[in-house]
């Protein structure tokens, strides 16, 4: 019992909701059709930057799957006259990886080089300079809502140029994938979602802003698979898709007299809007339904927050998110983005020390479990 009070008094008042996740066991995966792995491969991506005023950092990791599906997007100062802007994205590819890559690689170019991104309008010749030369003067930003329809232009476009690729080949590809993101400029941030990807926003020591998963039993989204002539069955798509929102998924879009966003599984995304508060932005974490199925929004966001008193690399903080979420049950790819503001939580020597003594600790019970065994 005593040393049991040990623990608790060193987990109590810095590692609160690292305590919590260590009740959860670790939850083997059943074998479904060869969906998974005899054991995770735990190997990690990292990466890491700055600029902008924002710190960002992170991590991915296969799991239990036999493919690693997961893509991402990292760039600080984007092209077309945007250098004070950035942009951050996570895609969760399904059924193959080849939507989820391509997104990777061109769906920001999609979005900032649309007319409609610029404003409207800006057509071949002078239109597209003017628009062009209007971004790279550091005065009025493009209106939100010329950048909302923009984001908007910018996934149905790369949508329906994959669709012609996939059907120029021999054998259409049939992956698909989610996408969550954020865009960043200096006055605002632009929050985008399609499919079962999140977002969130910690803003003042709570979380202030999240996205709003796209699920086939959500009303609206019911809705329309139905109009379009498709049925919602334990929560799927016609039984099978366990989302309403996605780029790719081509066989899921080919109902005659219905417009892109009118199908059984939509291109359009959402796109949210949140002025910036230099006083109380903390940061971002865009990651996929891997890490979101085991912990929710409030436990994420007080884990980055204790971490970040702790550490200031942000690959290791993502690093122990996702380490965090295998030891809770996760059976997918996990990918997990974490952007940071100039008011995001900084080192705290107390939280150091009780993290010292917690790591002393731990190391003690190892040790004795070990020299037991001998």
């Amino acid at each position: 019992m005593q040393e049991s009070n040990v623990a608790s008094e060193l987990l109590s008042s810095g590692a609160k909701c690292i305590r919590n996740c260590l009740k959860t066991r670790i939850k083997l995966p059943k074998k479904e059709m060869g969906a998974f792995l005899d054991k995770p491969k735990m190997e990690k991506f990292n990466a890491h930057g700055e600029g902008n005023g924002l710190r960002y950092g992170l991590s991915s990791m296969q799991g239990w799957r036999v493919e690693m599906e997961d893509t991402h997007t990292a760039v600080i100062g984007l092209p077309h006259g945007l250098n004070p802007w950035s942009f951050f994205a996570v895609y969760d590819g399904h059924a193959g990886s080849q939507v989820a890559r391509y997104c990777c690689e061109h769906l920001l170019e999609h979005i900032t080089s649309n007319p409609d991104f610029r404003g409207g309008g800006a057509g071949p010749g002078g239109g597209e300079e003017k628009g062009r030369a209007i971004l790279d003067r550091h005065g009025p930003e493009p209106s939100v809502e010329s950048v909302k329809s923009g984001i908007r232009t910018g996934f149905l476009q790369i949508d329906e140029q994959m669709r012609a690729i996939s059907e120029r080949k021999h054998g259409a590809d049939r992956s698909g994938s989610t996408a969550v993101g954020v865009m960043i400029s200096p006055r605002h941030m632009y929050f985008i979602n399609c499919g079962d990807s999140r977002a969130l926003l910690s803003r003042g020591g709570r979380v202030h802003f999240f996205t709003l998963d796209h699920k086939p039993s959500n009303p609206l989204e019911k809705e329309r698979i139905q109009n379009a002539g498709g049925s919602v069955m334990i929560q799927r798509v016609n039984g099978s898709l366990a989302v309403s929102r996605a780029l790719g998924d081509f066989d899921y879009k080919c109902v005659h007299g219905k417009g892109p966003t009118e199908q059984l599984v939509s291109p359009e995304p959402e796109v949210y809007e949140i002025e910036r508060s230099e006083a109380e932005d903390e940061f971002v974490v865009l990651a996929c339904d891997g890490i979101w199925d085991v912990m929710a929004n409030e436990e994420l966001c007080d884990f980055v927050r204790l971490r970040l008193e702790v550490t200031e690399d942000l690959e290791r903080v993502c690093n122990e998110i996702v380490d965090t979420c295998l030891y809770k049950g996760s059976r997918d790819n996990m990918s997990v983005v974490l952007v940071c503001f100039p008011g995001a939580p900084k080192i705290s020597q107390e939280a150091v020390k009780k993290q010292a003594e917690l790591d002393k600790y731990l190391q003690s019970r190892v040790e004795a479990g070990a020299s037991k065994k001998k």
